[in-house]
């Protein structure tokens, strides 16, 4: 059973979903985990070693949640990208753009 969606058309990549605040969430406590870990690390001490392991667990899954939301965003911008440069070599070759 999946937790969160996997599949995304450009339409519903762009608007804000519970996975957008779910990788929202866990990216900020990821980063701060890291932070505190790695100064109780420097310390060493063994919760920071812990604290630090546990944060980039929790960013590792923040960043599975919303990457297929992103590679749909991404997908459709490399498509437009590919007609706009075609249209523009087309403009530089003096060709009509409609053909």
């Amino acid at each position: 059973m999946k937790f969160w969606k996997t599949e995304w058309t450009n339409e519903e990549a762009q608007l804000w979903t519970k996975e957008d605040g779910i990788a929202a969430v866990l990216s900020a406590i990821s980063f701060g985990g890291i932070i505190v870990g790695t100064v109780y690390t420097f310390l060493l001490m063994p919760i920071g070693f812990i604290t630090l392991g546990l944060s980039i667990v929790i960013g590792v899954v923040g960043v599975l949640i919303i990457m297929p939301k992103m590679q749909s965003i991404s997908r459709e911008y490399e498509k437009k990208q590919a007609e706009y440069l075609k249209d523009l070599e087309k403009i530089t070759r003096w060709e009509d753009r409609d053909g």
